[in-house]
């Protein structure tokens, strides 16, 4: 069995509080035993199923699952760091898509699709006979209507960053200097989080978000979502983008992108891209994961 790696003399120097908060990471990550780490591949679980490679070598295993709800995206970025970093790894498949509480899309889905995650961890964990496990939550998410977290201490799993009092900022400043290429990934979340809270999850209406998604990243736009509003789709792009996406050609050949994946129109919000625009709609305390 490999034993725990130590950071890589190329690293760029970090600040001393900073490098401070990654040694205690890696004394907490050392703390646990066989870790699984769930892994999405974006900017959190990235750093953390690095550092728990760095701490743990081999009885680190990062552990990714699958479903409709999980972009091709984020699957190819998730294979290239597995792959660049020697990462332990493998896949499971989830199956929220069975649970009417899940379809159904009331502000409490996130519980659902993380009980459901957490289960099958637990399972894989019996399985190989596992310590625990962790996923990527940080001091920047509590703030927010988490229903996801609240799963999570159902099923007792560790939340390093919390531990050392890591921001999201503070995470992508460390991937950095890890040589990650999660850093400056942008905010990123499951597919059913594109669509209004009370329209029903399916494989269909995913299927259109993230093939509207992948199109709009074809047209070269880097952060943007499509919102799924029935025979409409919403369609946000980040603000520092929005000139380029108001432009009379690039706003038709949105059009011609999107329409025919079965909306009757497509709109661009002029608002632009911001992180839980679909809670906008709900009253202050009651909404769900930023997106």
């Amino acid at each position: 069995m490999a034993t725990p790696s130590s950071p890589s003399r190329s690293e760029p120097a970090l600040a001393a509080p900073l490098a401070a908060k990654q040694d205690a990471l890696y004394e907490q990550l050392r703390a646990t035993g066989r870790l699984l780490v769930a892994f999405s591949g974006g900017v959190d679980s990235s750093y953390l199923a690095w550092a728990a490679r760095q701490a743990l070598g081999e009885r680190a295993l990062a552990v990714t699952a699958v479903s409709p709800s999980y972009p091709q995206s984020h699957r190819r970025v998730a294979e290239q760091v597995v792959a660049d970093f020697g990462i332990p790894h493998r896949f499971i498949e989830t199956r929220e898509m069975e649970s009417p509480s899940y379809r159904k899309n009331a502000p409490d889905r996130c519980y659902h699709c993380k009980s459901e995650l957490f289960e099958r961890l637990d399972g894989l964990l019996r399985e190989l006979d596992f310590d625990a496990i962790a996923y990527g939550i940080n001091t920047d998410d509590t703030g927010d209507f988490r229903p996801g977290h609240r799963a999570a201490d159902e099923h007792r799993v560790l939340s390093p960053f919390l531990e050392v009092d890591l921001s999201k900022e503070e995470i992508r400043a460390l991937s950095r200097a890890a040589g990650l290429p999660t850093a400056d990934l942008p905010a990123s979340a499951c597919l059913s989080s594109r669509l209004p809270y009370g329209t029903e999850v399916t494989p269909e209406r995913l299927a259109q978000v993230e093939q509207g998604e992948e199109r709009l990243r074809e047209l070269g736009f880097r952060q943007h979502r499509v919102r799924h509003h029935g025979d409409l789709a919403r369609v946000e792009i980040a603000p520092e983008e929005m000139a380029r996406a108001l432009d009379p050609e690039m706003a038709a050949a949105i059009v011609r992108a999107i329409k025919p994946l079965g909306f009757r129109w497509v709109s661009l919000d002029l608002e632009g891209y911001r992180m839980g625009s679909l809670n906008e709609v709900l009253f202050v305390g009651s909404g769900g994961e930023r997106d």
